[in-house]
């Protein structure tokens, strides 16, 4: 099977964009300083680690190792990890960290806490008070801590995004198979509604068909699209590479699916006998809407802690996270 070239993706943007920095604060570097060997080897370093960036994000590849590729995250890791590294070289073959002090405390403060001592020696850091090699190592150290746990919190941000998809997949299998035995055995599954006084309701009309677990799970998923409506509409854009919007609202809707389900297995068991009486197909078939709106007291457990992860793991300024 042929190789195709990768698809332009927002987070393959910002990378190649930084990596064009990368290259241009070399040039602007000019030319080693002979009394700093150092510097030769970080610009040696800041070079090679640039040049993997690039091959991450132009490599061609076959569909399938596309899919495992896009599964296990390496090369988007690898092309973050290689580019943060290239950033540190690039910082530490300077000659000198005063122009780039508030810069550098800015970024280690997005990831580093208060207390850390890399965190506080940066910011103790006054140029010329120790000699060039000692603020490089202490410049580097607090670099590397940092993009450390941003990359850390990537890795963390693709487990979850790959535990949103098995979960899915989970999901809509047990929907299938719902509605696969409903179709082949109507009444199987009982999902009519009986009480006393009242005339027995299906979803599909008075009586059991094959139609009855379908349509209960098409108007809980209907429920619980309203709900993935609103958790799209406060959603702000993200440059993350793991977006998870689109995991979250499929797992509402086939959540609330299941859910409409077995609201009306309850329904029709009798227990809310004497609280809710079904009266009317429409009237069973608004409490599967509001049944797989129902989900959302579940999912927004979700909600709360993949947005914690997801501010972990986004690579925008905190001011724009707390926004």
């Amino acid at each position: 099977m042929g190789t195709r070239a990768p698809r332009v993706t927002d987070w393959r943007l910002v990378v190649q964009s930084r990596v064009d920095r990368v290259r241009a604060d070399l040039a602007a570097l000019g030319p080693p300083d002979p009394l700093d060997p150092e510097s030769d080897q970080w610009r040696a370093v800041a070079e090679q680690e640039a040049a993997t960036v690039e091959d991450m994000i132009t490599r061609a590849e076959s569909r399938w190792r596309t899919v495992a590729s896009w599964w296990s995250g390496w090369h988007i890791e690898r092309a973050w990890r290689s580019l943060h590294e290239a950033e540190i070289a690039v910082v530490a073959a300077g000659n000198g960290f005063l122009g780039r002090l508030p810069g550098l405390r800015a970024r280690v403060a997005e990831n580093l806490d208060e207390d850390d001592p890399r965190r506080v020696a940066l910011e103790e850091l006054r140029p010329g008070e120790f000699p060039l090699s000692i603020e490089r190592e202490i410049v580097v150290d607090a670099l590397r801590a940092a993009f450390d746990a941003s990359d850390f919190a990537h890795a963390g941000s693709r487990a979850l995004r790959n535990k949103l998809i098995a979960t899915s997949v989970v999901l809509f299998v047990v929907n299938t198979a719902l509605g696969v035995i409903g179709l082949l055995k109507p009444g199987l599954i009982p999902m009519c509604v009986s009480a006393e006084k009242l005339p027995t309701v299906c979803p599909a009309g008075k009586s059991a068909t094959g139609a009855d677990v379908w349509l209960s799970q098409v108007f809980g998923a209907f429920g619980a699209v309203l709900s993935a409506v609103v958790l799209l509409l406060r959603r702000r854009p993200s440059l993350s590479p793991y977006v998870m919007v689109g995991y979250q609202a499929l797992i509402k809707v086939l959540l609330g699916a299941a859910l409409a389900v077995v609201g009306i297995l309850g329904l029709g068991a009798g227990v809310t006998t004497g609280l809710i009486g079904v009266a009317s197909q429409a009237a069973l078939l608004l409490w599967a809407v509001i049944l797989g709106y129902g989900q959302q007291v579940a999912t927004r457990l979700l909600d709360t802690y993949t947005d914690r992860v997801m501010d972990q793991a986004r690579p925008l300024p905190r001011l724009e996270r707390q926004r």
